[in-house]
């Protein structure tokens, strides 16, 4: 059983209108989702802002209703079992409002209180994020933004929920807490959980999901393998030449060749091997090949037509 299911998920939002007034054309905010999330895969789920990555979590959790289409989470129905959804899972909304008059310790036991499930994992948790009991008996009106965002983060998983859904979870932390914060994902993989990570960080989704999923204006534009994104981008070569250069026209998965005083530059798709067999015997004083990045895949999907 999928950890998420999402079948023609779409929420519309109607907009106010004076009396007499022509009402205004609804907000599209979500068209026909179809997703599946796999159990204990860190699914990621992108796209830019107004997208429609917090309209589906705030669907997946109840806290709205979808206009058309069906989603269940946990095997439980997104509408009818809200309530036991939410109580079964772990949940880092964007941007965390947290109640600055408490203790970062009093605010995590009342959060742990909601979902009926002993906080287990919390000390564990406030070790790798360097929050000592000290820190945790301060107010939380007197935290820094990365310090209420490692309290969202333990307050999402200190129950050791089956599903995490986390949105934008690295905002406001430093480097080294980025880190311990990746370590912590690759923890619960290997224990069997699952998580839903929406961000529009680019570099990090790359570095710690198994499949992605992007979405355009509320409609699904691709949902892919990591490793399968990644080795359909198109990498930039640049190779300096002492000599005649080598022939390319014709290669498989090479094109924009260019030569200009003794340096090539091209892009080269897909499989490298046929590239590499045809600068073998040439006179090469250095080559550059540029990593593919995820971030040219989605700039790709995202400069091409469609939704």
């Amino acid at each position: 059983m999928p950890a998420i299911t999402t079948i023609g998920l779409t929420k519309h939002y109607r907009t106010s209108a004076l009396p007499f007034v022509r009402p205004a054309p609804p907000i599209r905010a979500l068209e026909a989702l179809d997703i599946d999330v796999r159990e204990g895969e860190i699914f990621g789920f992108l796209g830019p802002n107004g997208s429609g990555k917090t309209t589906t979590i705030r669907l997946l959790l109840g806290y709205i209703h979808p206009t058309a289409g069906a989603g269940r989470v946990l095997g439980l129905d997104i509408v009818r079992d809200s309530v036991a959804i939410r109580r079964q899972t772990g949940y880092l909304p964007g941007g965390i409002a947290l109640y600055d008059s408490l203790t970062g310790e009093r605010l995590l036991d009342y959060l742990a209180s909601l979902s009926g499930r002993p906080p287990i994992r919390r000390a564990e948790l406030c070790d790798r994020f360097e929050l000592p009991l000290r820190t945790l008996r301060r107010r939380v009106r007197d935290y820094s933004r990365g310090m209420r965002q490692k309290i969202g983060i333990i307050q999402a998983l200190q129950h050791d929920p089956a599903l995490a859904i986390l949105d934008e979870p690295s905002e406001g932390l430093d480097p080294l807490m980025q880190r311990a914060f990746y370590e912590v994902l690759g923890t619960l993989r290997s224990e069997g959980r699952t998580i839903f990570f929406s961000s529009h960080v680019l570099s990090e989704v790359e570095r710690v999901c198994d499949r992605v999923a992007i979405v355009r204006q509320g409609h699904l534009v691709a949902v892919e393998e990591i490793a399968g994104l990644l080795a359909r981008r198109k990498r930039n070569v640049d190779v300096r030449l002492h000599g005649t250069p080598p022939r390319l026209e014709g290669v498989p998965g090479v094109s924009g060749i260019q030569i200009t005083d003794g340096r090539l530059t091209c892009r080269v798709e897909g499989d490298m091997r046929p590239f590499l067999a045809a600068i073998a015997a040439a006179p090469i004083v250095d080559l550059t090949i540029e990593p593919a990045h995820l971030e040219d895949a989605f700039l790709e999907f995202y400069g091409g037509t469609g939704a």
